[in-house]
């Protein structure tokens, strides 16, 4: 149906839905007037809660405006991945965080922050106590002021954060072309499709097919909203060289940095679900223990018979 029938066909049902309601309206007042004004209520309360849903759902039908659009303008869905902590019963990779923080580390920290992941939520994940205080300590943090009121500069401890790659946003800005690095303590959960996305989007560069011109200083990807991001390709076989062995593969780097920053964006996933399983378990018992003691406490009395022996009659 073309936009103009949509309008046509929208007016005639408000219309026909006004005689109605007027009728209505009208025998009801012959009836009783207390009664009409609180049906007249009701309906207009309808009205309005139906118009404000469908204009909330689908906009304003006499406002809309035709538009020519396409998938590469919202991003390529991206397909779906078999990762280990999807389901709900399924807990992280601790070997693949491990190799996704060495390519966040040697790759991806020249440019994107994780502001919100500490040194100290490494341990016992990822790395030991010893292999994470070795890592602060290479990094020099301002702390202060000291004794005389001057800022000093210290190594880094488990408590201190990860230090970001540019002083300010300006810095950042003018480091890359005028783009500003998104930090990637959230983007897992900040992107639609998750984990999926950063995936694709780190596999997904490929040349831009015929009639699509990227600007210069821009790269093509089909799973970027528009196709044109300003970062690119950072990812190429045998860029690391992993601790443990595994073949620095392309796909394998970014499926771990995708864990590394799918756990940095909820390092408690794992305790949420063994906590969630704990507290089923529990009030699973606990149900079925109120059932007992409502059977053993009830039963005597919705089993009891009464019976009435009225009084002799006396003559």
């Amino acid at each position: 149906m073309s936009f103009a029938g949509m309008r046509s066909s929208l007016r005639t049902a408000a219309r026909q839905s006004g005689a109605r309601f007027q009728s209505t309206q009208a025998s009801l007042f012959a009836s009783s007037p207390k009664t009409a004004n609180a049906t007249a209520a009701t309906f207009a309360a309808i009205s309005v809660g139906t118009l404000a849903w469908y204009t909330s759902l689908y906009g304003n039908p006499f406002l809309q405006e035709a538009k020519a659009e396409s998938a590469a303008d919202h991003g390529l869905h991206p397909p779906s991945y078999p990762w280990s902590f999807k389901g709900p019963f399924e807990t992280f990779d601790h070997a693949a965080i491990r190799r996704g923080y060495q390519v966040y580390r040697e790759v991806c920290s020249t440019c994107h922050s994780l502001d919100r992941v500490a040194w100290r939520n490494l341990v016992g994940v990822s790395h030991t106590v010893t292999e994470a205080k070795t890592m602060a300590e290479e990094i020099e943090y301002e702390d202060g002021p000291d004794s005389t009121g001057e800022m000093f500069q210290r190594p880094g401890k488990l408590s201190d954060y990860f230090p970001p790659p540019y002083a300010n946003e300006e810095a950042a800005r003018a480091g890359n072309a005028g783009a500003l690095p998104p930090d990637l303590s959230l983007i897992t959960k900040a992107r639609h499709g998750g984990a999926d996305y950063v995936n694709a989007l780190l596999t997904g560069y490929v040349d831009p097919p015929a009639g699509v011109e990227i600007r210069e200083g821009l790269n093509y990807n089909p799973y970027f909203p528009g196709g044109a991001i300003g970062m690119a390709r950072v990812l190429y076989d045998g860029l690391v060289e992993y601790e443990d062995g595994t073949p620095a593969t392309t796909s394998q780097m970014a499926a771990d940095v995708t864990h590394f920053l799918s756990w940095a964006s909820e390092p408690e996933s794992d305790q949420r679900k063994k906590m969630g399983l704990q507290a089923v378990g529990i009030l699973s018992a606990l149900f079925a223990l109120s059932i007992l003691v409502k059977k053993q406490k009830w039963t005597p009395v919705k089993s009891r018979k009464l019976i009435y022996n009225p009084p002799a009659a006396k003559h």
